[in-house]
């Protein structure tokens, strides 16, 4: 449950958070099992956490739609990929990850001033208003947020994290989404890319109920409740602070997950 609220508040769908947890959990078992397990979980998270969002009106439909269509072949990808890669070396990977993102986020100086419309090739322009009356406008590079979320969506499966943990970084920063649509949209490409993931574990046998399938399972139903909190939590909350939460959570998982690859 708070893997599912916290990875709902951020928009990151929780696997960053259940990852790690899960390698500390179970020393022993193989990468692929881990990711799976993860990506289930994501996937009941992301759409619990969408049906909420959706309920706010802070889901940016057609960006979202065109962003998932840019993650499946890398989400394919990645959840084939997962198999090869040794335990010690999954561990000190995903720790550089989590610490270089939380590092970027946490001395990234937040945006006070009116970032001014983009222009040239393949802009989009977006004007959302949220059940609250709140108007959100931006743009941004279709081709930019296309080619980000190729690459999120293979490096997002393989790692078993959904992707919400990179995407929406990369959509509050680089394509200048308010962080608030930025969550909300995160989660809906999440429940796309973390499907067809999870999809993927069943057809290669990693993910079976003597495998792995009973704890997802468990974790899955905790994480649909905790969306909800998220989700909720979410209106509540400034931006800034949000991403403060995230960057906050990267650098302490990843850290430990370091600390464990170098043996300590």
């Amino acid at each position: 449950m708070t893997v599912g609220g916290f990875g709902t508040l951020v928009g990151a769908g929780g696997g960053f958070i259940l990852v790690p947890v899960l390698l500390l959990i179970y020393p022993n078992r193989e990468p692929d099992q881990i990711v799976a397990i993860s990506l289930m979980v994501v996937f009941a998270n992301s759409v619990s956490g969408t049906l909420a969002y959706t309920r706010q009106g802070r889901v940016d439909w057609r960006s979202a739609a065109w962003f998932a269509l840019a993650t499946f072949p890398g989400a394919l990808g990645g959840a084939l990929v997962t198999s090869f890669i040794p335990r010690r070396v999954f561990d000190a990977g995903f720790g550089v990850l989590l610490m270089s993102l939380g590092l970027y986020l946490a001395i990234r100086k937040m945006r006070q001033d009116i970032v001014p419309p983009v222009t040239g090739w393949s802009v989009v322009q977006r004007d959302i208003r949220d059940r609250e009356g709140l108007r959100y406008i931006y743009s941004y590079h279709m081709w930019k947020g296309m080619l980000a979320s190729a690459a999120i969506g293979f490096l997002s499966s393989l790692l078993g994290i959904g992707g919400g943990v990179i995407h929406v970084p990369v959509m509050a920063t680089t394509l200048h989404f308010p962080v608030h649509i930025a969550a909300a949209t995160s989660h809906a490409v999440l429940a796309f890319m973390s499907g067809e993931g999870t999809i993927v574990h069943f057809a290669t046998g990693t993910l079976t109920w003597d495998r792995s399938l009973f704890q997802a399972s468990m974790l899955a139903i905790g994480a649909v409740v905790g969306a909800q909190i998220g989700a909720r939590a979410a209106r509540k909350l400034h931006g800034s602070l949000i991403l403060r939460a995230l960057a906050f959570a990267l650098m302490l998982l990843g850290l430990r997950l370091l600390l464990k690859a170098a043996g300590i």
